[in-house]
């Protein structure tokens, strides 16, 4: 008896605690807040984005292409190691 009281008791809770959350959730006090939060998000986003300032490309011609090739290295496949024994 004492265990079905307290398999329906936490039934009670888990019942209370979704019917409150979704309560919540769907609500119109929180559509109107997470509507404010996105769009302050966006006007912080635009005035920042007029306040950065653009660096100078220091980039070019810095890569230098070396034609050096080491003639003794020896070229393996793997199907050829397989092969060999």
């Amino acid at each position: 008896m004492l265990k079905e009281l307290k398999y329906l008791f936490y039934l009670i809770i888990i019942f209370f605690f979704l019917f409150f959350t979704l309560r919540y959730y769907f609500s119109d006090d929180n559509y109107k807040k997470s509507y404010r939060a996105v769009s302050s998000i966006d006007e912080k986003i635009s005035s920042n984005e007029n306040n950065l300032f653009i660096l100078k490309n220091d980039t070019d011609n810095i890569i230098e292409y070396v034609e050096y090739k080491n003639k003794n290295t020896k070229k393996y496949s793997f199907w050829e190691l397989l092969y060999n024994d």
